[in-house]
């Protein structure tokens, strides 16, 4: 299996750098069994049926993108020098992993400043990547970083404009209730409380589970054989009463359709290793391609993805690689927008 096998070519202007409004306005590419429709988001309960199950991934995106500047006095008086510090992860201690640019005018025991009071000083180096101790904790933290941090928009998006105040509203789900993301469960970013309510009116239910989406989802893969590709780990939870009315569902003959590739990883874990789904915490790196066999997943709603991504093949591992390019290819040829805040799709294996 070649990395090759899961590439494509995407025109850049269906990269889409806003998302659709109101948010359910966007398109919606269903593809069951062999065939293909175009429909629009708000419809999506067409193609659901009662009983029904959406999974969804309840993550909360911090402001993790922050500006400042590290002072230090020394013999010849301060000097200053411009940082951006993007957080990865938070330490069990209180500490942050972080990227830093620029990390080589960085050294242990500096101390970067922020807006709102915020600062960080460095602990230490290790692989490229930063380990800072904040100032502050708990809710006057939250508060800091509320005022002083930027969204974490995705870098193909960043490249193409700055994240602004619109984006805290944007890039982040109407059910967000668990701060820790890096980066938004995307698919669910076109759901709205109309859409919702239209769902739960129609007999489709909803269960929440966590995955702290981590920055290593934009890590590209570097291998050629995707198979020895290592997948960055993610922390997540699925409790009881979520795994108890997933367990429900699949019993009573519905669907368990996961929202966003977030969801779908987190509950394939939580039944790696009886078969079936379980109340489940931890940090997963499960690595879904080609001859995965899913235990849970009926169907997935999904943005677009990436060419050569690890998402890529998780979509063909669900649908078959042939099936996913003829999809791909159907979606550039109509227009459909790209990424994070683009367009969506309903795969129905079968």
């Amino acid at each position: 299996m070649k990395l090759s096998d899961f590439d494509f070519d995407l025109p850049d202007e269906l990269i889409a750098t806003r998302p659709a409004r109101p948010r359910s306005s966007a398109r919606l590419l269903v593809a069951q069994g062999d065939a293909i429709h175009d429909a629009i988001v708000r419809d999506l309960g067409d193609w659901l049926r009662p009983g029904d199950r959406l999974v969804l991934n309840d993550t909360a995106v911090i402001p993790a993108r922050l500006s400042g500047a590290r002072h230090r006095h020394g013999p010849q008086g301060e000097t200053v020098a411009k940082m951006e510090v993007t957080l990865l992860e938070p330490g069990a201690d209180g500490t942050w992993q972080a990227m830093v640019k620029p990390l080589k005018k960085l050294q242990p025991g500096d101390v970067v400043q922020f807006a709102a009071g915020l600062q960080a000083e460095l602990l230490a180096k290790h692989e490229g990547q930063a380990k800072l101790q904040f100032n502050l904790e708990g809710a006057a933290f939250d508060a800091a970083l509320a005022q002083a941090g930027a969204m974490p928009l995705p870098p193909y998006i960043a490249a193409r404009r700055a994240a602004d105040e619109q984006d805290k509203t944007d890039y982040q789900t109407v059910w967000a209730r668990t701060p820790g993301a890096v980066a938004a469960p995307t698919a669910s970013l076109h759901f709205d409380e109309g859409l919702l309510a239209a769902l739960r009116d129609i007999g489709v239910a909803f269960s929440h589970v966590t995955l702290h989406v981590g920055a290593g989802t934009f890590l590209p893969v570097k291998v050629e054989d995707v198979t020895t590709h290592k997948m960055h780990a993610e922390w997540g939870v699925v409790s009881q009463q979520a795994a108890d009315e997933i367990a429900t569902t699949k019993a009573a003959g519905g669907r368990v359709i996961p929202v966003g590739t977030t969801a779908l990883r987190l509950i394939e874990s939580a039944a790696r290793e009886t078969g079936q789904i379980a109340p489940w915490e931890g940090e997963t790196d499960i690595f879904i391609y080609p001859g995965f066999q899913f235990r849970v997943t009926d169907a997935l709603m999904t943005n677009f993805h990436l060419p050569k991504s690890t998402l890529m093949m998780l979509v063909s591992a669900l649908m078959g690689v042939d099936r996913v390019g003829n999809i791909y290819a159907h979606a550039v040829e109509e227009r459909y927008r790209f990424f994070s805040y683009g367009d969506a799709s309903l795969l129905i294996p079968g």
